[in-house]
């Protein structure tokens, strides 16, 4: 289980163009990791949407956004064009990453008991220390919450 204050764990994942992208590259920056269920459904649409709104205020503040789904690379590029998503998304079909940050987990909806990515957000710090862990997060407030919590605000 990871907890704040704990090295982040390094990956290497296929971007929406099929680069290789690593954590390690963006030390010096602090990163915004988030991790989504599928491309395309509603609430992961309107999570990456809201990141891309703000998207412009996070640049400035010099944070990345990175989003991770096991979707294929070319989902990812689709997702990315169909939403004009201006952010890195990582694809993670072995679910290296996923499981590396334990947010493959059960998951039950309707009754019905299944394995499945729990939406979080991680918050890595410029020397890739977990600084914040946001579980369970809801998409349509995750990108607000990340930025209040970012300038330091009481969320």
């Amino acid at each position: 289980m990871l907890e704040n204050g704990m090295a982040a764990p390094e990956f290497t994942l296929l971007d929406k163009d099929g680069n290789e992208v690593s954590l390690t590259m963006f030390r010096g920056k602090k990163v915004v990791l988030y991790f989504y269920a599928r491309d395309n459904t509603s609430g992961c649409t309107r999570q990456a949407c809201a990141f891309a709104a703000n998207y412009d205020e996070f640049k400035e503040m010099g944070v990345e956004i990175i989003g991770i789904s096991k979707d294929s690379a070319a989902s990812h590029k689709r997702f990315a064009e169909r939403n004009s998503l201006p952010f890195i998304l990582l694809s993670d079909p072995e679910r290296r990453a996923i499981e590396a940050y334990g947010v493959w987990q059960e998951k039950k909806l309707y009754g019905k008991v299944s394995m499945g990515v729990v939406r979080t957000t991680f918050i890595i710090d410029e020397n890739g220390v977990i600084e914040r862990i946001m579980p369970k997060v809801k998409p349509d407030t995750n990108a607000a919450d990340v930025l209040k919590y970012l300038k330091g605000e009481k969320m």
